[in-house]
């Protein structure tokens, strides 16, 4: 797999039937390893490890209903409330990030109401904070770390 950019973490592999897999520590199980695979697990040991968000508010791949469709996040960070706090999106790192992605993390903010967004492919990473008064976004420089209420 391609080096993404960030730290280097450890990482549990298993091979089945000459497909690897990648052990998923929020969903607790093995997932097949594909590129955006690779850039989610990144993403989640960065979310834990560097910025030091509890596992217990992280949630991996979950179904959501926007406008009767059914899309899936790939990661949602959740205030101790309930209320979520940062919604990523992670594409392949064979996928330039353009305004589709953009579009696309803002769609499902319309619904999930995050304070702030992360799109990355593992090598560029963007960062956003919400006003949703305002109906405003401001660019960052990177998120901010976990800090308990």
């Amino acid at each position: 797999m391609q080096e993404l950019n960030f730290p280097k973490f450890e990482y549990r592999f298993k091979s089945t039937e000459n497909k690897v897999s990648i052990f998923d520590v929020i969903r607790k199980k093995f997932i097949i390893l594909q590129p955006e695979e690779w850039v989610r697990q990144h993403c989640v040991h960065y979310l834990i490890n560097v910025k030091k968000y509890p596992k217990s508010l992280i949630n991996v791949e979950k179904e959501m209903n926007l406008n009767g469709l059914k899309k899936r996040y790939d990661i949602v960070i959740f205030n101790p409330d309930g209320s979520i706090y940062l919604i990523v999106e992670c594409k392949s790192y064979s996928i330039k990030i353009d305004q589709t992605t953009f579009d696309q993390i803002a769609r499902y903010n319309l619904v999930l109401n995050a304070t702030f967004l992360m799109v990355t492919n593992g090598l560029n990473h963007y960062y956003c904070e919400m006003d949703m008064e305002a109906e405003h976004y401001s660019f960052l420089m990177d998120i901010p770390d976990y800090k308990p209420k």
